[in-house]
């Protein structure tokens, strides 16, 4: 067991994803966390970022090779931060030396294989902490908070949108997406997922429409929508990569018996707009609607999510999420995409 109070060391292998660099500097500035080094199998790419003498690169160590991060034992958790088609065998080998690991979304194509790592994880008792990036906003949060508090009653109705706006060229643009079954909503669309089944568990069957209308990229899914069927409700998510100002207009509706809970924008995260009943026992009994805007506090991505994994690593809490959670998220993620049949 780690001392509560000694720090973790850690190292990161990969540089491509696009959250690598915000990982790295996350890391970097966690005072409980030692940064050892990272390891990028792609020369060229460790001498672009050398020669970039940018932060947070120009303030880390890269490795030669990948055995100076497996075979360190001083080394006990690794940032998995490799594009899409090498994180998850990266992951595979990272659990396979013996060391933790936050794993950038998403989990790869090959369920089969992600399901080899959770098999790892649980043999050598390590911890798998995905990336998705909301479990620690401020809205999710309340989101949830009040769903679990019951003040708007059974969940019949949910509504997601992140979309986004990028180029065809690029580590993260839609060439490289295109090369995974559906497109941007395999790309993006772990993150709803990853709320949407922590409030209502694994849907029934999910109904997909993986749609090229913008890009000229062929194979590729800009314009999608997925539709989630559980017994009694529905839940949808609508992503397409080419929406102005997109930031603008990412959001997230809960619908409940007893009131709606709507979130617009959520980045940055500014108001949680609340409708609840009368009947709700905390209101004067002659208002018809209660109708409030909370207040949000504007997180930084990853501060708070790494912060946890390595609290977790030290003994001093539980997972955010649990090892099935992880495995129901990347299920019907690749259930949207039609990667496994429904």
């Amino acid at each position: 067991m780690n001392s509560k109070n000694s720090k973790i060391s850690v190292a990161q292998i990969g540089t491509k994803h696009g959250h690598a660099e915000g990982v790295l500097q996350v890391m970097l500035e966690n005072d409980d966390v030692e940064v050892k080094g990272i390891f990028e199998p792609d020369i060229n790419r460790v001498e672009e970022l050398k020669n970039l003498n940018e932060y947070p690169w120009n303030k880390v160590i890269f490795f030669e090779h990948q055995d100076q991060v497996f075979l360190d034992p001083t080394i006990k958790a690794v940032a998995s931060e490799g594009n899409n088609f090498e994180s998850l065998a990266q992951t595979y080998e990272i659990l396979k030396s013996g060391k933790h690991v936050f794993y950038d979304k998403p989990a790869g194509d090959n369920f089969d294989d992600f399901l080899s790592c959770i098999k790892i994880a649980k043999q050598k008792n390590l911890f798998i902490q995905m990336g998705y990036m909301f479990r620690k906003h401020d809205g999710f949060t309340k989101i949830a908070e009040i769903i679990s508090q019951g003040k708007i009653g059974n969940v019949f109705n949910i509504r997601a949108n992140m979309s986004t706006n990028i180029l065809p060229e690029g580590l993260n643009g839609e060439i490289q997406i295109s090369k995974h079954q559906g497109g941007i909503l395999f790309d993006l669309g772990g993150h709803m997922i990853d709320q949407i089944v922590y409030f209502l568990g694994r849907p029934n069957k999910i109904y997909s429409f993986l749609r090229r209308d913008i890009s000229s990229i062929k194979n590729y899914s800009d314009n999608t929508l997925a539709v989630f069927e559980f017994d009694k409700s529905i839940a949808t998510i609508e992503i397409n990569s080419r929406t102005i100002n997109h930031m603008k207009t990412r959001r997230f509706e809960v619908y409940g018996e007893n009131g709606t809970l709507i979130l617009e924008p959520f980045e940055p995260a500014q108001f949680l707009q609340i409708n609840l009943k009368k009947s709700n026992d905390s209101l004067p009994i002659e208002e018809e609607y209660y109708s409030d805007s909370i207040t949000l506090t504007d997180k930084p991505r990853y501060v708070e999510s790494f912060d946890s994994f390595i609290k977790s690593i030290k003994g001093l809490k539980k997972p955010d999420r649990t090892l099935e959670h992880e495995v129901l998220v990347q299920e019907t993620l690749l259930r949207a995409t039609n990667s496994i049949i429904n």
